[in-house]
């Protein structure tokens, strides 16, 4: 579960999207347990009060779920709601400005179609 911490974004948020990207890889199924903060804080030498900012963003977001005095479990349907939400920031992220950028430029959506399959 080793990755790079970016400076430019918040640790917290990273510490969301690891955990969404272990669900999303299956390395997290629904049911399993997560670390629990204290771990996330001491593998990623941050502040447990950070950690739990990310993983309690996950729980009001319903992708985790916490069993009193045994953890954090990813929620059933964990898998889906994280997908349904990556898809929607995607759009929003690249699909939207791509199509804005091409509007500038005089692409058409038949060409920006077209760049699209030569590269798929």
């Amino acid at each position: 579960m080793a990755f790079l911490m970016d400076d430019s974004r918040p640790i917290f948020i990273q510490i969301a999207e690891r955990i969404e990207d272990d669900i999303i890889e299956g390395i997290l199924a629904e049911e399993s347990q997560v670390l629990s903060t204290n771990q996330f804080a001491a593998f990623y030498k941050i502040n447990p009060a950070t950690a739990a900012k990310g993983v309690n963003m996950l729980v009001d977001e319903g992708i985790l779920y916490k069993k009193r005095g045994i953890g954090m479990f990813v929620a059933e349907g964990a898998r889906m709601k994280v997908m349904e939400k990556r898809k929607e920031r995607f759009f929003e992220e690249y699909v939207v400005t791509m199509i804005r950028e091409a509007k500038k430029l005089g692409i058409t959506l038949e060409q920006l179609t077209e760049m699209i399959r030569k590269r798929g």
